[in-house]
């Protein structure tokens, strides 16, 4: 399968309870996250991840899954369109 690259965005909504294993399971994908960026939000002790990836549909369907399943954790993903065998960087299928 193609790797391409993408962002994934997660919101945490209790971040004290979830914190934990939102963490265990980012750290499991690690060798797939390019970037990460995470922001607190006081306001009801919510928080918000950002993630640049470089995997395949599976490993980041597996890892939107795993989160999604998590209580008070929401996620949305896309990834890169498949780039044409031959085509050039800057060309769209």
């Amino acid at each position: 399968m193609e790797r391409r690259i993408g962002f994934v965005g997660i919101i945490v909504e209790n971040r004290r309870q979830s914190a934990p294993r939102v963490n265990e399971i980012l750290s499991r994908f690690g060798d797939r996250i390019v970037a990460r960026t995470g922001l607190p939000y006081d306001r009801g002790e919510s928080g918000v991840i950002a993630l640049i990836v470089d995997a395949t549909t599976d490993e980041v369907g597996e890892l939107t899954g795993r989160l999604g399943q998590l209580p008070g954790v929401s996620v949305k993903s896309a990834l890169s369109r498949k780039r044409a065998p031959g085509a050039s960087a800057g060309e769209e299928i």
